[in-house]
């Protein structure tokens, strides 16, 4: 253990700590833009600065280690004029129209700025420019880039994709797409983890809400919303507002409030990939000798993206079944739109998603079977939905509970754990173990594939005697290890289940941000607990499912739920037309 004094505080920490990590188990803030723990410790913004005792220059704290009986100062008078001109020079080419960015009030260099008092801008204003693809997904501001690399580092390191790069040189410097590539060229899953872990405004998704507004102003428009389920566990958050008051209940409230004529759960389509996927999974098991493993699911189109540019040669081990988004804009397309007797073509399905390759995939234009256009109209992020909440004047503290609905807003609680990495493992197995014992397991019995580690995971199960291998897998860099492993032919799975985002939609790139937390497992709780009290666990039991087989797909993978709700991921368009905005 190392003893020295921060702040005239003495403290006591291990050996090798870091200056900050020492100040912040302390309690005492130091300052910081470019810092990600592990992934991005360069000192670069040097806004982290602190003055040691007997040093005459002052030293990033994100990088320099503890020393027995060091004194340091976080906010002594010479601290904070280097700090304040540090600042000063990253403001002076940094566009700072702060009122008119999708980061104000959630900016850490605006909270920097504010919090040093600055002002005004003493120094010459020198902004990069770039031209950026308009309307694609990501949207990319290279006037508003701190140059911190934390895009960079994520993409590297977490997601193995090397989407980011630095270009130019010297004083020219700055972050772009690699190999002097449009972004729309290059190999992007659309994660998103870029957008998240930007401390300012550069990275973004494409804002849609207009979009949204304007349908909801159209009195010909029949506007239907589903939530995913990752959705319920975030959405207060932008908004200020307890998780466990910002129950999936009031978001219905505030979405009815905005105006919208129908309120569904992306879960309830999340049970119908359950029934499609787990019958494939069934069927496949059937047939062993002829089929080849493992089987892979398709819920993830940043996975599928990723698969595409980088394994194209095992897009047929992917499940052919869409993902709940996709299945619900073609439901509520045909079968919902029949039960309203309305033409599919006044109906306009917008989703509310933690994701940006949502955007992507609902443009996809082979996954339009519904024959009204676009089955899935918009997506927005969970961002995006609290823009929209601020913008209609809705006070999120005084909405009364609402219910979803009927019958598309009915779903099991194993369709809530979609929204965390093992959960559509989870909630498969559960409806396989049914389909071949015509028993239901404990709903618990397949606990063991709940990732916590953000790695990959394995493990086997009794499947009514035959024995069951299976892995998830969260973060695009912990999936390749897994496919590389896999194709050595070290390890076998029968089912694998990939999400893009570390911790799964849970730390999707469309939900809220809250700079250098990572809260993925914390909302991946909600998810679990809901799944805990829900009355019902099993997909197969869900009767608004059972109903719409019934009295329209027949019985899984029909002819008809094989029309509507699966596709052939090869004829999926990687780069897909932007949206004129």
């Amino acid at each position: 253990m190392v003893n020295l004094i921060i702040d005239n505080k003495k403290v006591r920490v291990p050996e090798g700590t870091t200056i900050l990590d020492a100040a912040a188990v302390n309690h005492i803030p130091i300052p910081h833009l470019c810092y990600l723990k592990e992934l991005n410790e360069i000192g670069a913004c040097r806004v982290c600065v602190v003055e040691i005792e007997g040093i005459n220059r002052l030293v990033t704290a994100c990088n320099n280690v503890v020393e027995e009986g060091m004194v340091v100062f976080t906010n002594s008078p010479k601290v904070r004029e280097t700090r304040r001109v540090n600042v000063e020079l990253i403001l002076s080419q940094h566009d700072a129209r702060c009122a008119a960015c999708v980061r104000s009030g959630n900016c850490s260099l605006q909270t920097i700025a504010n919090d040093l008092g600055i002002i005004d801008i003493p120094y010459k204003e020198d902004l990069p420019y770039a031209k950026w693809t308009e309307g694609f997904p990501l949207v990319r501001n290279y006037e508003k880039c701190i140059k911190c690399m934390r895009c960079i580092q994520i993409c590297d390191k977490i997601q193995d994709l090397h989407i980011w790069d630095l270009s130019n040189t010297g004083s020219r410097t700055n972050v772009d797409v690699s190999y002097n590539r449009r972004i729309e060229e290059a190999d992007c899953a659309l994660c998103g983890q870029c957008i998240t872990h930007c401390p300012v405004g550069s990275l973004r998704e494409r804002d849609d809400t207009q979009r949204v507004f304007d349908a909801l102003a159209d009195k010909d428009k029949i506007t239907i919303v589903q939530i995913a389920p990752a959705v319920r566990a975030a959405w207060g958050e932008d908004l200020g507002i307890s998780r466990e008051f910002a129950t999936v209940k009031r978001l219905v409230a505030a979405l009815r409030k905005m105006g919208f004529d129908y309120i569904f759960d992306t879960n309830f389509s999340a049970d119908l990939t359950i029934m499609e996927e787990g019958n494939e999974f069934v069927e496949k098991l059937n047939n062993r000798e002829n089929e080849k493993f493992p089987l892979f699911t398709s819920c993830c189109p940043g996975w599928i993206r990723f698969i595409k540019s980088q394994y194209p040669d095992m897009i047929d081990q992917l499940s052919t079944a869409k993902s709940p988004q996709q299945m619900f804009g073609a439901i509520s397309k045909t079968y919902y739109a029949e039960l309203l007797h309305v033409d599919p073509e006044r109906i306009f399905c917008v989703s509310i998603m933690p994701c940006i390759a949502k955007k992507y995939e609902c443009d996809v234009s082979v996954l339009n079977d519904a024959g009204a256009g676009q089955d899935v109209d918009v997506v927005l992020t969970t961002r995006e939905v609290a823009r929209m909440i601020r913008a209609e004047h809705i006070i999120p503290e005084v909405l009364e509970e609402e219910e979803f609905d009927s019958p598309l807003g009915v779903s099991s609680g194993a369709a809530v754990i979609f929204g965390t990495t093992g959960g559509v493992m989870e909630a498969a197995l559960r409806s396989a173990y049914y389909l071949v014992t015509n028993e239901n397991p404990d709903p618990d019995a397949f606990k063991e594939v709940r990732e916590r580690e953000n790695s990959w995971k394995e493990a086997s199960f009794d499947l009514a005697g035959t024995n069951i291998r299976v892995a998830i897998a969260s973060g695009l860099g912990n999936t390749r290890r897994l496919i590389e492993t896999i194709r050595k032919g070290i390890v076998e799975y029968d089912f694998v289940e990939i999400m893009a985002c570390p911790g799964g939609c849970a730390g999707g790139g469309g939900q809220p941000i809250e700079d250098g937390v990572e809260l993925a497992e914390e909302r991946s709780d909600v998810l679990y607990g809901l799944d805990k009290i829900n009355e019902m666990r099993f997909s197969h039991e869900n009767p608004s499912v059972i109903k719409c087989y019934e009295d329209y797909l027949q019985r899984p993978l029909s002819r008809r739920a094989h029309s509507l709700l699966h596709t052939d991921h090869r004829t999926w368009e990687f780069n897909i037309t932007p949206k004129k905005l």
